[in-house]
């Protein structure tokens, strides 16, 4: 597993990964249509350009002038940063200007590919900052503001919490710290370097008890046999019915009850 080939289809279908396994969660039909090719037609990719900006700075300055070669959209023809963009560049400004943040993230190894097996299933990780022997490793988190509440859904009917568990972040780190123990032997505590959207950003280290990862992996052992058996076409996917892939997909049927509607 190489940079080049991480964010192909082919490895896609060999390996599982964090950010795949949480579409299968949130709708098991759109991730198999994603993993097949399908795009939403009216993706807004500001969001995801302004967090590889930030990621890319920090990562090299090769792999930023890359970055930026490789994506004139967000720029103006005198090549400054378009106005969508500019909250990215005042991420950097924040995080880089911080000495705590760069003693802390940049000696690390930057996008560190990991693979392993969990549960009996080939997984691949890709690490923002680790350095082997450190007792923790570190991952930048964009978000609109750290304080934000969200609805999360679980099995009873759901409660107010962070940006954290609204993005099963517990999940993603719960993986990148199995797999840095199959490769290097110890378990180190994740930290989120979060940075906010906000003018000033707001910025802070966030750490996840160990006991949310133990829950993150046994909800992730307990989901990921229905996962695999539909990821390798042995049981047909579920819609949610909610999501863009399923309303453009979408035929009339049998009648729903008004109590129905609301989650």
């Amino acid at each position: 597993m190489t940079d080049s080939t991480y964010y192909t289809p082919e490895a896609n279908q060999h390996y599982q990964s964090a950010s795949m396994f949480k579409e299968f969660q949130s709708c098991e039909a759109r991730a198999m249509a994603k993993l097949a090719g399908w795009e939403p037609e009216n993706k807004d990719p500001t969001a995801l350009l302004a967090g590889n900006y930030v990621h890319s700075y920090f990562e090299s300055q090769e792999a930023h002038e890359r970055f930026i070669k490789d994506n004139p959209v967000m720029f103006t023809k005198s090549g400054s940063l378009k106005a969508a963009y500019k909250t990215a560049q005042t991420m950097i400004d924040a995080l880089k200007d911080d000495k705590h943040f760069t003693e802390a993230y940049m000696p690390g190894e930057k996008e560190l590919i990991l693979t392993g097996d969990i549960g009996g299933v080939q997984w691949m990780g890709k690490l923002d900052s680790y350095m082997p022997g450190k007792a923790f490793f570190m991952d930048i988190k964009t978000t609109q503001d750290i304080h934000k509440r969200f609805w999360v859904p679980d099995e009873r009917r759901g409660h107010w919490g962070s940006f954290v568990e609204a993005y099963n972040y517990p999940l993603q780190m719960a993986v990148y710290q199995e797999l840095i123990f199959q490769t290097y032997g110890v378990r180190p505590e994740p930290i989120i370097v979060a940075v906010t959207k906000q003018e000033p950003p707001d910025k802070a280290f966030i750490a996840i008890p160990q006991e949310y990862l133990d829950t993150a992996m046994s909800q992730l052992l307990e989901a990921q046999d229905r996962i695999e058996a539909v990821r390798s076409g042995q049981v047909p996917p579920k819609r949610c019915e909610q999501c863009e892939y399923c309303r453009q997909t979408k035929h009339l049927g049998a009648p729903i009850s008004m109590t129905e509607l609301i989650e």
